[in-house]
Formats: C-alpha cells, sequence, structure tokens
C-alpha cells in the first residue's frame, strides 16, 4: 500500500518513511501543501499523513483541495491540542489526527486500523451485498463510492465508514461514544463532537434537505441511527 508523508520536518519525514517503509508499506513525501495536493493528483495512495502547520498552504487547505478529487484517507499531524483545532480539521476533510509529540507506534497503529476498515468492504465483498441502499441513497461497498438522489456524493473514509455501519444496521440507536470506538477502529481518544461533525456533513452530501434529515436520523440525547 502506498502512503504520502507531508511535513516540513526533514528529520520527522525520515523516520516516519523509515518505520513505515520497514512495515512494508510504499512511502513517498512532501515538504508542503502545495506539493502534496500536486502529488495526490498525480498517484492513487491508500493514506496520506498530512501536517498542519507547514510552508505556502497549510495542511487544512491542502486536505480541503485533495477532497475535491479524492477521499484518500487523512491522518493529521498537529502540535496543537485544542478540540476546536481538531474539529476545524475533521470539517475539511481529515480523517484522524495525532497530537505531536507522539510515539511511532501509536501512528503505526492507526494507519493499521483506517487501512483495515478501508480495505475490509472489498474483502468481504463475497460475504456482503455490495450494494447497500436505503431510500435515495446507495453504497457501493466494493468500490466505496456513494450515490444520493441520482447524484454521486464524494465521501471521505470515515464518513463511508459511518454512513455503511449506520445504514447496514438501521433502526439501532448508537451513541456517539460507540460510534467512535467502532468507525475508528480502536479507543479513540477525541471529542464526542467529532461524530456530529462527520454526521452533519453526511447529511449535507446525502440528505434532500439537511435540515429536515429523511435518513439519518437523531435520537436526542443518546445518539444516531438510519430509518429502519
Amino acid at each position: 500500500m502506498k502512503i504520502l508523508v507531508v511535513d516540513d520536518e526533514k528529520t520527522l519525514v525520515k523516520g516516519i518513511k523509515f518505520n513505515l517503509e520497514h512495515e512494508g508499506y510504499e512511502v513517498e513525501t512532501a515538504e508542503d501543501g502545495e506539493e502534496a495536493v500536486v502529488k495526490a493528483g498525480q498517484t492513487c495512495f491508500d493514506l496520506i499523513v498530512m501536517d498542519l502547520m507547514m510552508p505556502k498552504i497549510d495542511g487544512l487547505e491542502a486536505v480541503r483541495r485533495i477532497r475535491e478529487f479524492s477521499g484518500v484517507p487523512v491522518i493529521m499531524l498537529t502540535a496543537r491540542t485544542e478540540d476546536t483545532d481538531k474539529l476545524i480539521g475533521f470539517e475539511y476533510g481529515a480523517d484522524d489526527y495525532l497530537t505531536k509529540p507522539f510515539n511511532i507506534l501509536e501512528l503505526k497503529a492507526r494507519i493499521r486500523a483506517i487501512l483495515r476498515r478501508a480495505s475490509a468492504p472489498a474483502a468481504a465483498a463475497g460475504e456482503k451485498h455490495e450494494l447497500v441502499t436505503l431510500g435515495n441513497i446507495t453504497l457501493n461497498t466494493a468500490q466505496r463510492s456513494a450515490v444520493a438522489g441520482g447524484r454521486t456524493a464524494d465521501l471521505t473514509a470515515k464518513e463511508f465508514d459511518l454512513m455503511e455501519l449506520l445504514m447496514r444496521n438501521r433502526g439501532r440507536v448508537y451513541s456517539r461514544e460507540t460510534l467512535l470506538n467502532l468507525v475508528w477502529g480502536y479507543e479513540y481518544p477525541g471529542d464526542i463532537r467529532t461524530v456530529d461533525v462527520h454526521v452533519r456533513r453526511l447529511r449535507e452530501k446525502l440528505e434532500a434537505n439537511p435540515a429536515k434529515p429523511e435518513i439519518l436520523l437523531t435520537k436526542w440525547g443518546v445518539g444516531y441511527y438510519c430509518k429502519a
């Protein structure tokens, strides 16, 4: 699998590249956001590890531009610890966050978790229906693509995973904490508002009227679910 590592700290990039290549990944690197966008447009990466603060354009703007043509999973690296910064990152299309300084073992674990969930639907295509449909929304789990109201919806990796889980278990209400653990693939230490951000983005992309959703619903005080 191909991973793009983007950071202007050359020593850090060198260390990440060495460790990921030791795990068997093919790794390319970029030193700034502009270079990252160009490389993401030229090569089909399985995952991007992106620093937040970089020259030319920062990680947020780079992710926003990449999201215009790709749903590749993105792990953001940041020295900031404020939850608001992380929520902004999710708004721009990041899938996960890791705060510097971090343990390389944790980065590896998060990469494995994201790639495992991204590849699971295709690997299990013989066991699950390739198409999951609810109302006017259809997910193709082999291609990891979505169509809503006859239009293609560009979902990020985590948005797709979240919607697939809820559509496959329609009528079942999940708490935010449970969704964090199930969709993010491990005991996620992040703010539960992360789920709210992803649900809002899904409604904007899939619902005919995001302000009055008919598919992705809220059970007030409990969590989220898809209509039965």
